[in-house]
């Protein structure tokens, strides 16, 4: 049996993984490498965070997005540049081939409790024994499309999840709904792209990150407005930089605070790309839609009451992920029931473990109790430095007492 198997090999997995192997842990990792941002995000898009709050935990802090942009003759700045897809993606291949050779580019089929311990299945067959599981899935299972266009067949609804060629509806009308970075991002790209695109957004307005000036920060700005990997500001700072004192607020002041916190927004980058270039619609969200005629009918309601038909050959929902355990298929049933969740994520106690003893979850599905900070690769070392100091003492304990069940094993075959 192992101490722990890692499922997932994002900028989680793989800082978790590279802690673990620092300390000589007995682990095994699974997953593509990076894939959410290989094969699930637009070619071109940029990243939210900073080049600064952009790293990979390696345990003597080494192998940073900075190093790895020396190193290739990468532009990097920690604030002013932004970090392309490109560019993070080639990173986090390369911090896994020169830190995790190991890791194994295999599929977990099933995850089931097992005594002590758990056993995978692996989707070639293969079973293990593991004494712990942590689930580093990130966003893959929680792609959220509303209810109002979740109904419509595939070929006319998508979420901005499954986009990573901006050209495949070329010479279409494609409406995206949402305010936040991701799909405004992806309608200036598809923009670019020759695609007739429209963008549809709940709020009045867009909003978008502040573009780094060039003059330096005040005294006074820097104590009201600290930066932090989650930009700047006392709230932001706060969630950054003490997911530990956050994992203490009361419960519904935490997931009010994720929920609210960090509003949709688009990146400063892509504000030329889609102010006065894609056509708005604001102030208004979609009631219900249909097929007619081989084209997608949207039933627009606007703020003054009014309704609206808008007719697109595309819908993409740019509405972000919402954690459902419901949908984490290679859990056994009886596993899933027995995790406590409160509105979908699992409710999880200070060293990320949930209501079932050894099963830990990292990443988007640990901020109702970590905040948003998980939501970001800012949020990996923490969760990298957390998990390897509770494991290694798990490790240590099970160690220790090895001596004494192997001696109530002979006991008990002496008595038979």
């Amino acid at each position: 049996m192992i101490e722990a198997a890692i499922v997932g090999a994002g900028p989680y997995g793989l800082s978790i993984a590279a802690h673990f192997r620092r300390k000589a842990l007995s682990f095994r990792i699974f997953g593509p490498p990076m894939d959410s941002w290989l094969t699930h995000m637009p070619k071109g898009m940029m990243l939210k965070s900073d080049g600064f709050a952009s790293n990979l935990s390696e345990p003597n802090g080494r192998m940073t997005l900075k190093e790895f942009c020396q190193e290739r003759g990468i532009p990097y700045a920690d604030t002013k540049l932004p970090v392309s897809l490109k560019t993070f993606t080639e990173y986090g291949l390369a911090f896994k081939e020169r830190l995790l050779p190991e890791l194994e580019n295999k599929t977990v089929a099933i995850v089931e409790r097992m005594g002590d311990g758990f056993r995978l299945t692996l989707e070639d067959g293969e079973s293990l024994r593991a004494r712990a599981v942590i689930l580093a899935i990130g966003i893959t299972h929680f792609a959220y499309i509303p209810e109002s266009i979740s109904h419509l067949p595939e070929e006319f609804v998508s979420h901005t999840y499954q986009h990573q060629e901006v050209d495949a509806y070329k010479g279409c009308k494609v409406i995206v709904i949402g305010g936040g970075a991701s799909a405004i991002g992806l309608a200036g790209l598809m923009r670019s792209a020759g695609v007739d695109v429209h963008l549809l957004v709940r709020e009045n307005e867009l909003k978008f990150h502040g573009q780094p000036g060039d003059k330096p920060r005040t005294l006074w700005q820097e104590i009201r407005h600290p930066k932090s990997g989650l930009g700047p500001g006392l709230r932001s700072h706060f969630c950054a930089n003490f997911p530990q004192l956050f994992h203490m607020l009361p419960e519904k002041l935490r997931i009010e605070a994720v929920r609210r916190h960090l509003a949709p927004s688009g990146h400063w980058v892509s504000k030329e790309a889609v102010l006065g270039k894609v056509p708005l619609m604001l102030g208004c969200m979609v009631q219900s839609s249909e097929v007619r005629n081989g084209k997608v009918m949207l039933h627009v309601r606007h703020r003054d009451g009014s309704v609206q038909h808008v007719e697109a050959d595309h819908v993409v929902a740019g509405t972000g992920y919402q954690v459902n355990l419901d949908r984490l298929k290679f859990l056994a049933p009886d596993l899933r029931k027995q995790i406590r969740t409160v509105e979908g994520s699992p409710v999880l106690s200070r060293k990320f473990e949930s209501s079932v003893p050894g099963l830990y979850f990292v990443g988007l599905a640990s901020a109702n109790s970590f905040g948003p900070v998980m939501r970001f690769t800012y949020g990996a070392e923490f969760a990298a430095k957390n998990l390897t100091q509770t494991i290694s003492k798990a490790a240590a304990m099970g160690h220790a007492m090895a001596p004494v069940r192997q001696n109530v094993q002979i006991e008990e075959l002496r008595r038979s």
